[in-house]
């Protein structure tokens, strides 16, 4: 049987969203979160819970609606921009906080693709790196 892993409640997500430590009993689902095939998405929804509100404000903030639709368009492309560019640092940097040892995600990852990783090395190989008779 495996590792049984124990979602955090929506409190608990809120304060990992926000970059806050899990109890221990939700370690694996933290390995779980940043390593699974939604990993990326659900880095999104964790950056929408900083960036959201930021966005709300500006939308219910008096002024011209064009102006206000314009904060809230830059907020969120540089919000989610930033966020994504250090999307891989900001997965092992969670899995660190969580008594992982660095390298853990990018490492379970890499294992979860290494036969289509090497399907498609093979491939490139035969097409690109055959000698030409």
């Amino acid at each position: 049987m495996g590792v049984v892993r124990q979602r955090p409640n929506p409190a608990q997500w809120i304060w990992y969203s926000l970059g806050g430590r899990l109890p221990g009993r939700c370690r694996e689902w933290v390995l779980h979160d940043t390593t699974s095939r939604t990993w990326v998405w659900r880095h999104a929804a964790r950056s929408t819970v900083l960036v959201g509100p930021l966005m709300l404000v500006w939308l219910l903030l008096p002024g011209p609606i064009l102006l206000r639709l314009g904060l809230v368009l830059m907020a969120g492309l540089v919000g989610y921009f930033y966020s994504f560019v250090y999307l891989e640092e900001a997965a092992e940097n969670r899995l660190i906080k969580h008594g992982y040892p660095r390298g853990t995600g990018k490492r379970v990852r890499a294992e979860a693709h290494a036969e289509e990783d090497e399907a498609i090395r093979q491939r490139y190989v035969a097409q690109y790196r055959t000698p030409h008779e």
